[in-house]
């Protein structure tokens, strides 16, 4: 094999690296493309799927293309043929046209992709490649050397081709009147298939003429069935184009192949047609019929290409209009998915069944006057059940028209889905406008709901559709109509934090302070979430700030736990209490301590004058919980704006928020306490002080920090607890390394061991 320096061997890998800007730019049936790749096994299903989910055109077949590059050389061959050729005709004739240039300066086709795609596109298309063979014009091969004949084969022994120039006229004519005598005579130690008159071979000019005897004689002496002209036709296309029904089945009989393209993509059927010759139509549809193997038909075909002149004379021919190919899908099926509105015409014309799939794909072009067309065909041939399926899938793409259409066909307005859905409570839910006023157009029921209680009004404000909304409230829904656990519409809307609904609402007369099951009014349900605006809106109402939930809460506790500081700020200045306690006495400074809600905490000291002393019912103030979890910002400003008053309060068991530090090892949090004021010895109800805790916790920083304290009071290595232990003797009774290492500190600090 010889190649040039700078020519890269045109292996399909090597073409799909060279030209992947071109191909992500040209190739447009992705999808497509795919479906034929999986089909093929070049990728699998999920890799199908992978791709599919990428949102570009660009960036899926970029993406396509390195995985394809990946699997290697025999699925990049595959990807040109038959899948691209197929699916992208134009893409493939330039990279075949770009393969075989590569190929003229290395002049070695045997492993390079031209080589391949010439051979297979010679072979005769079987299942996979007939729609291949339907929409494709095969590519002429170049001549390689004025010594070879046109289709780049050495002449037989003892015959001597001849150039064009040199060809007599009275040869062609004598095909044309059938002068079987005279071109025996001619023949004679001749190549065939050498002589030409332009690009019209002799078995083209005998087929436009409908000579049997010399289509015999000429096939007899090796004449090829798939040559083509200029225009990519074969002597078939001529044969059929004229009407010559008996030529057409000479040469089909003796092989050649009636799904062969031209360059306008039209096989021998479509000229036919195209022509009138019914006879000649009839004749290739039965011929059609006996290929056992054929899965794919003519009609198939023309319906996917939208060719609705060649299916008209199909179906008149005889042709099945529902007949299935290998994947079980129509005609028709393939006429809507191509958006060819006429030929899918053609085919209900004749009886086409329209199924759930047909609809299905309509639904995926979104296209209204195709589906308007399918359902004036198919109120007779869909089951009801197919109807309102249709019906669920035009409300979910918010199209009124379809929806309209559908009803008026036969579609239950008020069916319900198998979750007790009707079209009217999804549309809510979705908040598609569209598909809600052409329910409402239908007189759809109002009064449904869900098997939860929803109403179709608490879907609309959940949606935050403030058109649905106000359009149920003008036809009489109440305002104050419970749902699911006794919440109204404006508990959904504070829920779901939709201000403008809340004023619809407040102003259609919805109940500000109604509660739930749980006792949550509005206002509870806006301050949980932190929601301020809302809030606003619901204090503006006169919202009842004293309002307690079933765990004895306000909404300042709420908010407190949120922690959202405008929302506080707004409880409080309309007069909200601080002192409030829910069940375990928590009042909602507790609550914010307890969360780490710092600037809550300063709100509610500074603005609310909440009582920093006050203790829940285990008698832990704001700080213990504060401390305990750890809240270093909250317990600062619990400190600092209360003076450190509650520095050493004690609760139930008589721990001191220094205890608790201890305990949990917060060693930033011991500095602080200590730092203000806290006793370091404060003993709890069995007599630990805060050295114990952090002994028995095994907090080895801590202890550290405790026995190093020198300011006033020192921590004492000596105090018993109620059993006796020193800080030490806790130590010991530890089992790990911190305990250990505890225990070696406290025994240097009282100089036990050196």
């Amino acid at each position: 094999m010889s190649s040039t320096k700078n020519t890269v061997n045109p292996y399909a890998v090597e073409v799909i690296r060279t030209k992947k800007e071109e191909l992500v730019r040209g190739i447009l049936n992705t999808e497509e493309l795919l479906d034929l790749l999986d089909d093929h096994g070049v990728i699998s299903h999920d890799q199908r799927l992978f791709v599919s989910s990428i949102q570009t055109q660009k960036e899926r077949n970029s993406k396509l293309l390195d995985i394809l590059f990946s699997c290697g050389e025999r699925a990049c061959r595959i990807f040109f043929y038959p899948c691209l050729k197929r699916a992208e005709p134009k893409v493939y004739h330039t990279m075949r046209a770009y393969a075989g240039s590569v190929n003229e300066s290395i002049r070695d086709a045997r492993r390079q992709l031209i080589g391949y795609l010439l051979e297979r596109d010679h072979q005769k298309p079987g299942i996979d490649t007939q729609y291949s063979a339907f929409r494709n014009p095969p590519l002429k091969t170049p001549s390689k050397s004025s010594k070879k004949n046109k289709a780049g084969m050495q002449p037989k022994d003892g015959w001597e081709p001849l150039e064009p120039e040199h060809q007599p006229s009275h040869i062609f004519t004598a095909v044309a009147n059938g002068d079987l005598s005279l071109l025996e005579e001619f023949l004679v130690g001749r190549d065939v298939n050498s002589l030409k008159q332009g690009s019209d071979s002799l078995l083209h000019i005998a087929a436009e003429h409908g000579q049997l005897s010399v289509i015999e004689l000429l096939l007899q002496c090796g004449a090829k069935l798939d040559a083509q002209d200029q225009q990519g036709r074969t002597a078939l296309h001529r044969a059929t184009e004229k009407g010559q029904t008996a030529a057409m089945m000479a040469l089909v009989t003796a092989g050649a192949d009636i799904y062969t393209c031209d360059n306008a993509s039209k096989t021998p059927l479509h000229l036919a047609a195209q022509n009138g010759h019914r006879d000649t139509v009839q004749a290739l549809v039965t011929e059609e019929s006996r290929h056992v193997r054929k899965h794919i038909t003519f009609l198939h075909m023309a319906a996917a290409q939208g060719d609705c002149e060649v299916a008209e004379a199909l179906l008149c021919a005889g042709t099945e209009v529902d007949c299935e190919d290998s994947s079980g899908k129509t005609p028709l099926f393939h006429a809507i998915s191509q958006g060819c509105e006429k030929t899918a015409t053609v085919l209900l014309n004749a009886g086409a069944q329209v199924d759930s799939d047909v609809i299905a794909r309509a639904f995926n072009l979104n296209s209204k006057s195709m589906l308007s067309l399918l359902l004036q065909n198919a109120q007779s041939k869909m089951t009801a059940q197919s109807m309102n399926s249709a019906l669920f899938r035009a409300v979910r793409r918010n199209l009124g028209g379809i929806i309209t259409a559908l009803i008026d066909n036969g579609a239950d307005v008020n069916t319900q889905d198998t979750q007790g859905y009707t079209p009217l409570l999804l549309a809510a839910e979705l908040g598609n406008v569209e598909a809600f006023n052409a329910l409402m157009g239908k007189k759809a029921n109002l009064e449904g709901r869900l098997s939860n209680s929803i109403t179709a009004l608490h879907l609309a404000v959940q949606s935050g559709s403030v058109t649905i909304t106000q359009v149920l409230l003008e036809k009489g829904v109440a305002p104050n109509i419970t749902g699911p656990r006794d919440q109204t519409p404006l508990h959904m809307a504070a829920l779901h934090n939709r201000p403008a609904l809340v004023g619809l609402l407040l102003r259609a007369g919805a109940e500000v302070n109604t509660v739930t099951q749980d006792g949550h009014t509005a206002l509870h349900l806006a301050s949980q979430r932190g929601q301020s605006e809302v809030v606003g809106q619901l204090v503006r109402a006169r919202a009842d700030l004293s309002v307690r939930d079933k765990e004895g809460r306000s909404a300042l506790h709420w908010a407190a736990v949120k922690g959202e500081t405008s929302v506080v700020k707004l409880l409080l200045s309309a007069g909200a209490d601080t002192r409030a306690l829910e069940k375990e006495r928590k009042t909602p400074l507790h609550l914010a301590a307890v969360e780490g809600q710092a600037e809550a905490v300063s709100a509610l000291l500074l603005l609310g004058k909440a009582k920093v002393e006050a203790k829940d019912m285990d008698g832990c103030t704001a700080l213990h919980y504060a401390v305990a979890n750890g809240h270093t910002e909250t317990a600062r400003a619990l400190l600092s704006l209360s003076k450190n008053k509650t520095v050493d309060s004690k609760n139930t068991w008589r721990r001191t928020p220094l205890h608790a530090a201890c305990e949990k090892g917060h060693e930033a949090l011991v500095e602080m306490l200590l730092s203000a004021g806290a006793r370091i010895n404060a003993t709890d109800s069995n007599k630990d002080n805060p050295l114990h805790c952090a002994c028995r916790a095994g907090n080895f920083g801590t202890v550290q920090r405790l026995i190093n304290w020198s300011h006033k009071e020192k921590a004492s290595l000596q105090a018993t607890n109620n059993v006796k232990k020193t800080p030490l003797q806790v130590a010991e009774a530890g089992d790990t390394l911190n305990h250990a290492e505890i225990t070696t500190l406290l025994k240097k600090r009282m100089f036990l061991i050196k």
